[in-house]
């Protein structure tokens, strides 16, 4: 009899339920910016992009882009590196040189999004 070791068992559903979630928002962002620029946006200018980023809902569906992008980022390159990284301590520090990249990346649209000065 051969025993199974189900270290990441209970992650299967939920995570496969994020990521459809996740994909429909971001398709869904992607679609409503797109109409966005092209029909409220007079000209691509920086007065025309920074007048439309000036809204806080454009800023904040923005933000949810961003996060719903490094959280379904994170799921997909957390399950590769679970499947094919057999080397625990290799695995757990490519899993934290990622999770500091998407956290990273999370403060920098913050940082954009609401102009804050370094």
């Amino acid at each position: 009899m051969v025993k199974r070791l189900a270290i990441g068992a209970h992650y299967g559903l939920k995570d496969w339920l994020i990521q459809r979630v996740t994909a429909i928002y971001m398709a869904l962002f992607t679609l409503v910016f797109a109409a966005l620029l092209l029909f409220c946006l007079p000209e691509f200018s920086y007065e025309a992009w920074s007048g439309l980023f000036s809204s806080t809902s454009v800023k904040f569906f923005s933000f949810l882009f961003i996060v719903s992008l490094c959280y379904h980022a994170w799921i997909g390159v957390r399950d590769i590196w679970m499947d094919y990284v057999k080397h625990a301590g290799l695995r757990l520090a490519l899993h934290l040189v990622v999770l500091f990249l998407l956290v990273g990346y999370v403060g920098w649209a913050v940082r954009i999004l609401w102009r804050l000065s370094a």
